[in-house]
């Protein structure tokens, strides 16, 4: 699909299937709404699926891998070849995401969209846009061009992922420089001073990060970007990586797919993809809050609340497979639990409206 088939295939949640699901919930044996927005979760799942007995299935997570090229301005720690490292890495599972995805039995697929250098290794998709992005601070980061093109890379894994029979899925990252591009777009976009949205990423120093800042704000206003035109805005200061992930939101909701948001990176992709594709929020979920400076400032701004709150700001996926396991938890509660018929304590009236 293109951006523009796949924003105009985005259709409603299925509301008979989630009243179904609601009254369900009431039935069980436990007071009324006490699980909160795990039913709510589920009642979700089942208005993204069309089916009023929603199960989960195979789940995966999509990391996109890609890298900066304002790193050459000293706005990080370490260089460019991290980047190839941990993304392969992930084919090993020795890297983060990889352990943590499989406390939930998640499938984890690292996607080389615009890493600097060739990455040979068979266990990365090979969707490699361009060898990373330009330097920001000299330029655009892309073209629009490019950033339609990553984007679309995004819809298309989330299209051969369903296709493998996956009906779940949660995004990550892996770029050096990428909480520069974050949070360049997040200020264009929150109209927001640049040093409240910018922390210190993979550990600089305080005299780093006011470097960091400099650079940023220099690159928003070289670039003259148009807080109006979320493609502007993404193409001139944003990164491949990012762009893929802002496909991945928009291609979960066209292929009704529920999607879980990670950390700062991954936030600031969903915002963009909820400019581009209003329609597709109600696929989103966003699974904890990345202790980024700018974490709580994006989810206000799209109107999200995390699920958890555990000042994590790794990356990776590391969070959004975490969504995984409370869905689990979710969905657990909503087959088992037995009904008010089954248990000898009788029902609960909802007096909520009373």
């Amino acid at each position: 699909m293109t951006l523009q088939e796949a924003i105009e295939k985005i259709k409603p949640l299925d509301q008979a299937a989630m009243d179904y699901t609601h009254a369900r919930w009431n039935t069980l044996g436990k007071p009324l709404y006490s699980l909160g927005r795990l039913e709510e979760m589920v009642t979700q799942f089942a208005g993204i699926y069309g089916d009023k007995n929603p199960r989960l299935g195979k789940k995966a997570v999509i990391v996109m891998a890609a890298d900066n090229g304002v790193v050459a301005e000293g706005v990080t720690q370490t260089g460019q070849e991290v980047t190839k490292t941990v993304t392969e890495n992930m084919t090993k599972n020795n890297a983060t995401i990889c352990i943590l995805s499989s406390v939930s039995g998640a499938d984890v697929f690292p996607v080389d969209i615009g890493i600097a250098t060739d990455c040979d290794n068979p266990g990365v998709w090979d969707r490699k846009i361009k060898y990373g992005t330009d330097n920001m601070l000299k330029g655009p980061a892309m073209s629009r061009e490019e950033a339609v093109r990553a984007i679309e890379v995004g819809i298309s894994m989330v299209e051969e992922l369903k296709e493998r029979g996956y009906t779940l899925l949660a995004t990550g990252e892996m770029g050096i420089g990428n909480t520069s591009t974050s949070s360049a777009i997040c200020a264009v976009l929150l109209d927001e001073p640049v040093e409240k949205v910018t922390g210190k990423g993979a550990g600089l120093t305080n005299k780093d990060l006011e470097h960091k800042i400099a650079v940023i704000k220099e690159s928003i206003a070289v670039n003259q970007v148009n807080p109006a035109d979320p493609l502007d805005v993404l193409s001139k200061v944003g990164g491949l990586d990012i762009a893929g992930l802002v496909g991945c939101f928009i291609g979960a909701a066209a292929c009704r797919v529920p999607i879980f948001i990670d950390g700062f990176i991954s936030s600031v992709a969903a915002l963009l993809a909820q400019r581009l594709a209003p329609a597709c929020d109600p696929y989103l979920f966003p699974s904890h809050c990345s202790n980024e400076p700018a974490g709580r400032l994006v989810l206000d701004a799209m109107g999200k609340q995390p699920y958890i709150l555990a000042n994590m700001c790794l990356g990776e996926g590391t969070g959004a497979v975490m969504g995984f396991t409370i869905a689990d938890y979710a969905f657990k509660a909503y087959w088992e639990l037995p009904s008010f018929a089954q248990t000898n304590f009788g029902t609960y009236e909802d007096l909520t409206e009373q």
